[in-house]
């Protein structure tokens, strides 16, 4: 056997239907399009959603819902993960930017702290929203909390 003589096995293709070619070809005439509508006129192309007349579906369903064009999203640090953070790099001055060199945020997220967890250590941190919760743990360690 040899790369020159590789064909595929008889009967696994099969040539290409010339339509439009007269009406010895079987495929004169209309070309397979069948007789009259759309579909048999050149140019035809369906447009998207098109049920043949139908109501199409994104039609039938009612709209719902609302999208807020003023909501603001925090992402949420717990104060698990500021202690978590001060014990690994021994920080005690914690702010947006340590979050972001240290992974814990992207450059473009807004931060609130949230008083899930416990601290150990004094903090003091800054950030874009604190919860009530999060202020008094860090204050009761005698930290501060300033708002960006």
């Amino acid at each position: 056997m040899e790369l020159n003589t590789l064909k595929p096995a008889t009967g696994a293709t099969k040539g290409e239907k010339r339509v439009g070619r007269g009406q010895g070809s079987g495929h004169g005439k209309t070309a397979c399009r069948g007789m009259n509508g759309a579909k048999s006129r050149s140019g035809y192309s369906r447009k998207l959603g098109f049920e043949g007349g139908q109501m199409p579906i994104q039609r039938r369903l009612p709209k719902y819902g609302f999208n807020n064009p003023n909501r603001v999203e925090y992402k949420a640090i717990n104060l698990s993960d500021l202690q978590a953070l001060s014990e690994k790099n021994g920080l005690n001055v914690i702010t947006v930017d340590t979050l972001i060199e240290h992974g814990l945020i992207n450059k473009k997220d807004l931060v609130k702290v949230l008083g899930n967890g416990e601290l150990a250590v004094k903090l003091d941190v800054t950030a874009h929203a604190f919860s009530k919760s999060a202020i008094a743990k860090i204050e009761a360690l005698q930290g501060t909390t300033s708002i960006l």
